[in-house]
């Protein structure tokens, strides 16, 4: 069974069909810079000519970088402030003219790792954290998403804990990954003492890299890197709009 995904960020939105018997893309991913400003037209614009591409009839799955709830962004992050009270799945369903399911995106990648990757059959508390721009999570119990969890914004140190250990603070501030790899740890040992998980999951774009820094981290937790990677936000948001079928 396939399902198109689409996953919208603050610097590109991208998508693909999905296979969800393998949980992999059906075929080459298409990927469009994300509009400036990302004000919802324009940004449902590019969403629907990505469906076009692929000249995709059916269920569409959409991640979103927002706090989501029956269709409508409570928050918006590295995107317009006018998303904020906007129903997005009735705007991409308009636009698209198929039915919508809108999730937030570390939720989905959740999803995805849960069902496909590294949280495959895990049981317990398990944590996902994606280190990008800033620091996205998804929380499940027995396998059970707790839906837009937002542990980046946890504070440390007088700071919400993306501002201090995201990878574009590892970047802004020419870290290596060793002072890095500190104030990453102070950050999971934070939401390890609240939530006394069985398993972290590392997703992002420095999941490839957990080699560099993974040996740094000093927790009771297991912590592993996602495998899924930068697919992830398309699969999981397949995955989420299976509902529809």
């Amino acid at each position: 069974m396939e399902i198109m995904g689409i996953d919208i960020g603050g610097s590109g939105i991208k998508g693909a069909p999905v296979d969800l018997d393998r949980g992999e893309l059906a075929s080459d991913r298409c990927r469009i810079p994300t509009p400036h400003p990302a004000k919802p037209e324009a940004v449902t614009d590019v969403v629907a000519q990505i469906i076009q591409s692929f000249q995709w009839n059916g269920p569409i799955g959409c991640t979103f970088p927002a706090i989501m709830k029956d269709g409508i962004a409570y928050s918006a992050a590295n995107v317009d402030d006018d998303w904020i009270g906007t129903d997005a799945q009735r705007l991409i369903q308009r636009k698209t003219g198929d039915p919508v399911k809108v999730i937030n995106d570390a939720d989905a990648a959740g999803l995805a790792e849960m069902r496909y990757g590294a949280g495959r059959g895990k049981m317990g508390v398990v944590i996902v954290l994606t280190i990008g721009t800033g620091i996205g999570s998804a929380i499940f119990i027995d396998g059970h998403l707790v839906p837009n969890t937002e542990l980046g914004h946890l504070e440390i140190r007088g700071k919400e804990g993306e501002h201090r250990a995201s990878d574009k603070v590892r970047e802004d501030k020419n870290l290596s990954w060793k002072k890095w790899a500190k104030r990453l740890n102070e950050y999971f040992q934070h939401v390890e003492f609240l939530f006394s998980p069985d398993l972290f999951i590392v997703g992002g774009g420095v999941s490839k890299k957990y080699d560099k820094y993974f040996p740094y981290l000093d927790l009771r937790t297991e912590i592993v890197p996602a495998q899924l990677r930068n697919e992830a936000g398309i699969i999981g948001a397949a995955l989420a709009a299976e509902e529809l079928i």
